[in-house]
């Protein structure tokens, strides 16, 4: 679990997270109900807020370190850092059961600069494109506070898809 106050590339880690309904990781500098990003809230500050929570499957850490990255949990400015649940593979408004939490996932993490800034050539590593040749972000995904509570490091992940014909997540 890892949240910052402050607009840090980076996330400390902390013992626990408390997830607010409709504004996200209490204490987080993402925690609102309408956009807090900084390059977003430049262009229309008035834009719901679809990354109130940023979660990372710990699978990306094993694969960058194949690549000669030694990066670890909440370094990526991730709040949730997940096992066992293929993150990128989720379909939009798939809800993920965390405790009495719940978050719905809105999309994809949009790689930018700033991994370059953290580490030189990091957005290449976290890009790729599949066999049909579309673009593959794994920089985590995005989701929004449905149901607040505390969640804490090991809490098991239930998953629940969406109603109806699946959506494949696109960048948020």
């Amino acid at each position: 679990m890892h949240r910052s106050p402050k607009h840090l590339f980076s996330k400390p880690s902390v013992e626990a997270i408390t997830l607010v309904e409709g504004l996200g990781v209490a204490g987080d500098a993402h925690y609102g109900a309408t956009v807090q990003h900084r390059s977003r809230v430049v262009r229309d500050p008035t834009q719901p807020n679809l990354r109130q929570v940023h979660l990372i499957d710990v699978r990306l850490f094993a694969e960058l370190k194949r690549k000669g990255y030694e990066i670890g949990p909440g370094e990526l400015g991730e709040n949730i850092t997940t096992r066992g649940v293929d993150l990128l593979k989720l379909a939009t408004g798939t809800q993920l059961i965390i405790g009495d939490a719940v978050i719905e996932i809105t999309g994809l993490r949009n790689p930018c600069r700033q991994l370059d800034d953290f580490r030189p050539k990091l957005m290449t590593a976290v890009l790729e494109r599949d066999a049909f040749g579309r673009l593959v972000r794994k920089a985590g995904v995005m989701g929004v506070v449905v149901r607040g509570g505390v969640v804490e490091p090991g809490a098991k992940i239930r998953v629940k898809k969406p109603a109806g014909r699946a959506r494949a997540l696109r960048p948020v």
